[in-house]
């Protein structure tokens, strides 16, 4: 097993080296890859090398090696949350964010101070008291509380994100990769508290032994997306999607709101309803697949504020919801006419707006309360 983990370990820290060069000497790779990304990398790169260092024997099985690798702990959830931060939001860097690494300068001091610059014997003195398990697991816990957070902070990001979405967009961005990608970094830190709760019952060799794979688990999830950062970076741009659509209906930024200066009141909103679904049974813009909210507020001529809080007060549906029930009807209605034998039920979705077949199956089931199959068994049944 020792064997396996050393060969492991090698092959992780070579491989690190390996995308930061190609990243280093690849100008579209740079151009591609988010830095944080390759920041992570370079966390991971230092993580793993002191436990190169210790396996190799260059400077002998020394354990201060092992506290270089712990000097990367810190690091390395503050970037995971700069890194989901700034694909979410495209947010560029900026010097404050350093400010998230002071804790880990702090932590870093307090390991050179407390375990590499004593001596060997004062070390060793330690080990009898306890005091040496003490003080390894009063950092560990430290560690773990501090990656624990950002990264709690991160997965919030996320949700907060795909909750939005639904507030702005009629269709479904690709986000599952990045959501698994935030779900496995989170499954290595629950598998590390639960160890490192066990190492209080005696069982402190469990949490060493496991610790070991923790690190490469993590070491494995970042190679793996730097590689996706560099082949595929589009699974990490959502924000251009949003902020730049392509569409046939005239640019909010173009169009001049009625509303924009004033407060809407009662008779307002309910002027704008009727006006809106006038709208969407004749111009029909949810056939638009990657139709937007601020699109279809240029549309109604108020601002995006605005046709939110029609949707919200008048309608009761967000505006992803809004656009899916016209949808379906579209759907419904297509489905009954004589060319419809020519098409799948994805087929007619599309015919319909829906660029996603989950989303359909999701939608309609919410709206009809079965699924599109049985739906048109019971109409013929009647």
């Amino acid at each position: 097993m020792e064997s396996l983990i050393t060969q492991v370990v090698y092959f992780g820290f070579f491989q690190s080296i390996f995308l930061l060069l190609i990243f280093l000497f690849s100008s579209k790779n740079r151009r591609n890859i988010n830095g944080f990304i390759a920041f992570l990398v370079v966390i991971l790169m230092i993580g793993l090398l002191g436990r190169v260092l210790f396996l190799s024997e260059i400077f002998g099985r020394n354990l201060r090696l092992i506290s270089l690798s712990e000097m990367a702990t810190l690091l390395f959830g503050p970037t995971v949350f700069l890194f989901t931060r700034s694909t979410l939001h495209g947010q560029q860097f900026e010097a404050r964010a350093l400010l998230h690494y002071l804790p880990a300068v702090v932590y870093n001091l307090a390991i050179l101070f407390v375990f590499v610059l004593p001596t060997d014997e004062e070390l060793g003195r330690r080990i009898p008291t306890g005091e040496l398990f003490r003080t390894i697991s009063l950092f560990i816990g430290v560690a773990i509380a501090f990656n624990f957070v950002y990264w709690w902070r991160s997965y919030r990001l996320f949700l907060n994100f795909k909750k939005k979405l639904q507030e702005e967009l009629s269709f479904t961005l690709k986000t599952q990769f990045f959501h698994n990608f935030l779900l496995a970094i989170g499954g290595c830190l629950f598998a590390w508290v639960t160890f490192y709760l066990l190492s209080f019952t005696g069982n402190d060799m469990i949490e060493r032994s496991a610790r070991q794979f923790i690190w490469l688990s993590l070491a494995f999830i970042i190679l793996f997306i730097a590689y996706y950062g560099m082949t595929a970076p589009e699974l990490y741009r959502f924000s251009p999607a949003i902020s730049q659509p392509e569409s046939p209906f005239p640019s909010p930024a173009k169009a001049t709101p009625k509303y924009a200066q004033s407060k809407l009141d009662a008779a307002d909103l309910d002027a704008l309803k009727d006006e809106l679904e006038a709208i969407m049974r004749e111009k029909k813009p949810f056939l638009n697949r990657k139709l937007m909210k601020a699109e279809l507020a240029a549309m109604l001529g108020v601002s995006n504020p605005e046709i939110a809080r029609l949707l919200n007060e008048r309608i009761g549906m967000n505006f992803f919801e809004y656009i899916n029930y016209y949808r379906i009807m579209e759907f419904v209605e297509l489905a009954q006419k004589e060319e419809a034998k020519q098409l799948t039920f994805f087929g007619l979705a599309q015919e319909a707006g829906f660029n996603s077949k989950t989303t359909f199956n999701k939608s309609f089931k919410k709206l009809m309360g079965t699924t599109p199959k049985e739906y048109f068994l019971q109409q013929k049944g009647r």
